[in-house]
């Protein structure tokens, strides 16, 4: 199951709104067969496994890192191949969170008389997919927080510079996370200030959507991002308030606009991401700027932080931080973030981790979540 995961994660940013899924097949303590799912619209997992197997395939024991499909889609349903392959056993991480197939694979394989373990390794799974799970779950896209920083806690000088905080391999991995994202998203005062391409300039890296919050439909029509449309889609999110004729302007270039009310004289973020959702949007970067990542944060909308921190020191009570607002008032309210990992690039130091927030309503730990989805005996 071990494999099964890593082969998945090959499929990280091609198989989207898919889930990455990987599958080994054995046969006599032999692996006979692996595959995953590669990009979206192509054969599964476990297709690919069964295809390297062939003949082998009779009586063999398929791991799977989640439960294999049961629908017509842009595929057959894999559950037919398993069964029409001999497989005597599955071995499932994880139920499929997707309702349309939810238990169905599992119980169609049962109904052909093959055996069926669930449950193998099921938290990292979830933990692999937790994009997929959320936007089934929630019906929301699964949401990031990027920013870099000095030890001093600055994003950029107090004359705004910012170029560069990080060092180049540094940068390097930031352009390999955007490109593993179906969407990145900054503020409009950010496109004013540093007119970015907001694109994954990597050999052979996909370009996520760009998305602008900006409340007054003000995008610069000169501004690289909309040299650069045939490149990538770009969605701007304005207020109602926003003037008609710069919205059609803006349709007219090739953008697509989301209309959301206003909250506070901004764009109503939860209803952005619901939007974002409904386009099947499974994860987005945000990346600035201040005013962005606090609105995110106090609206419990990130689900995941990645803090790039340089050994240098800034200064200056002008110069931004990445989170402002108000703050909070206690220590025993501020967000958690959990399940840190540390890399290194360079003298830089990368922290990730997944933020819990002490106040927030319903279901918000993978834990909660896994609940939701497992079956009943």
């Amino acid at each position: 199951m071990m494999l099964a995961l890593e082969l998945a994660e090959k499929g990280r940013g091609k198989v989207e709104p898919n889930p990455m899924v990987g599958a080994v097949l054995v046969k006599n303590d032999e692996i006979i067969g692996t595959g995953y799912h590669q990009i979206f619209g192509g054969a599964h997992a476990e297709v690919h496994a069964i295809h390297e197997g062939g003949a082998n395939c009779k009586g063999a024991t398929l791991y799977v890192s989640m439960e294999p499909c049961a629908h017509y889609g842009k595929t057959a349903p894999c559950v037919d191949a398993i069964v029409k392959a001999g497989i005597g056993k599955v071995i499932a991480a994880i139920i499929d969170p997707n309702p349309i197939t939810s238990g169905k694979g599992i119980r169609k394989l049962k109904e052909a008389g093959i055996e069926i373990k669930l449950g193998v390794m099921e938290f990292q799974a979830m933990k692999l997919n937790a994009s997929f799970f959320k936007l089934m779950q929630q019906g929301l896209p699964y949401v990031i927080v990027k920013w870099a920083m000095s030890l001093d806690g600055k994003i950029a000088t107090h004359t705004g510079d910012s170029k560069w905080i990080t060092c180049e391999e540094s940068r390097v991995y930031a352009h390999k996370v955007r490109g593993q994202v179906d969407g990145i998203l900054v503020g409009i005062n950010t496109v004013l200030r540093d007119d970015p391409l907001l694109t994954c300039r990597l050999e052979g890296g996909r370009n996520p959507k760009r998305i602008i919050i900006d409340s007054n439909a003000s995008l610069p029509l000169h501004s690289r991002l909309l040299k650069t449309i045939h490149e990538s889609e770009i969605v701007v999110a304005v207020s109602r308030n926003a003037l008609p004729e710069r919205i059609k302007k803006l349709r007219q270039l090739g953008c697509e606009v989301i209309q959301t009310n206003t909250m506070s004289g901004r764009v109503d973020l939860q209803e952005l991401f619901r939007q974002l959702g409904e386009m099947k949007m499974t994860n987005i970067l945000v990346e600035g700027g201040s005013r962005v990542i606090t609105a995110v944060l106090e609206d419990c909308l990130a689900d995941k932080v990645i803090v790039f921190i340089a050994p240098i020191i800034i200064g200056g009570q002008g110069a931004n931080s990445p989170v402002l607002g108000k703050g909070i008032d206690a220590i025993a309210e501020s967000v958690k973030v959990n399940e840190i990992t540390i890399k290194r690039f360079s003298d830089d130091v990368v922290i990730e981790g997944f933020l819990k927030y002490k106040h927030r309503q319903g279901k918000d730990t993978m834990a909660d979540s896994l609940r939701l989805i497992r079956p009943t005996e």
